[in-house]
């Protein structure tokens, strides 16, 4: 009876399961592993190639200079985004999990630009806040304070265009990883807080530092291991705020689809696929290795 029961409990798990671990095994784990072979071959216009050319097409797309710069573009990016993500919506859920009214109101109100496409978000920057004019509401209200209009969308000295750019990706994604953040906060047990006002901790800063950074590492990670990948893979922003005659336009996920498709290298296409999969895997490691990615809070 006992037997029965199990084998009907496994047969209702792979059911409801084994779709899913199908649609995985065929439409991603079989891509990577064929595109990975892909990088070692000359695919020329073809899917199936057979002559081999090793690290070739990884030392082509490294000497590629438009490849190379995104990545070093892309890295920049990730510079700026990554920290700031983390302290303000960090900050953010520190100042909505201490609301005692209208705590609901202000996780919506900070949730919702999630929401919204990153298309439309950037169009928005770059007609109405960021677009260069003095009817542009950043050069209004710059010019409120004697500032001269600022051409924030071109490639000049200094580089204004990362102030639009950067804006717009933390006005999208804070709301998000501030969820995260709450989640995280409202695991912690007030006994912890308790206790250190027992033995003489201060509320604020000593507290914050000793007990509730700590206790939201596990999180930490996450949020930065997520806006690490976010920021490699960005596309929106950079597309339809900067000129598509300005190299900083140029992503390495276009700078893949032309090497992919619109010139069928699939084999440099691929290995570009890897350096940057390689790229995003050290990057994490090493984030890992200063958080703490994996130890026991």
């Amino acid at each position: 009876m006992r037997r029965r029961k199990a084998r009907s409990e496994t047969l209702t798990f792979w059911l409801f399961v084994g779709p899913f671990v199908a649609g995985m095994l065929v439409f991603v784990y079989v891509p990577i592993l064929w595109s990975f072979t892909l990088s070692f071959f000359e695919a020329q216009s073809t899917v199936t190639p057979s002559v081999f050319v090793g690290l070739d097409n990884y030392v082509e797309m490294l000497k590629s200079g438009p490849f190379r710069d995104s990545l070093v573009t892309f890295t920049v990016f990730a510079a700026f985004i990554v920290p700031l993500t983390v302290a303000l919506s960090l900050g953010m859920a520190v100042l909505v999990h201490r609301l005692s009214f209208a705590r609901a109101f202000f996780r919506s109100a900070f949730f919702i630009p999630t929401a919204c496409s990153y298309v439309v978000a950037s169009l928005i920057w770059k007609m109405s806040i960021f677009n260069g004019v003095r009817f542009g509401l950043a050069n209004v209200v710059l010019g409120l304070f004697g500032v001269e209009n600022i051409s924030w969308l071109i490639t000049a000295d200094p580089p204004w265009y990362w102030v639009p750019l950067v804006t717009v990706r933390l006005w999208l994604q804070l709301g998000f990883y501030m969820i995260l953040f709450l989640a995280g906060l409202q695991r912690i047990p007030e006994e912890l807080y308790e206790a250190s006002y027992v033995d003489g901790a201060s509320p604020g800063w000593q507290t914050f530092r000793h007990i509730t950074l700590p206790q939201l590492r596990t999180t930490t990670v996450a949020v930065v291991l997520l806006t690490l990948i976010a920021a490699y893979q960005a596309f929106d922003e950079f597309y339809n705020l900067m000129p598509s005659a300005v190299n900083l336009a140029r992503t390495p996920l276009q700078e893949l689809y032309l090497a992919a498709l619109s010139q069928q290298d699939y084999g440099r296409g691929s290995a570009g696929a890897m350096i940057l999969t390689l790229l995003i895997m050290l990057a994490t490691l090493l984030q890992g290795r200063v958080l703490g990615f994996g130890r026991k809070d």
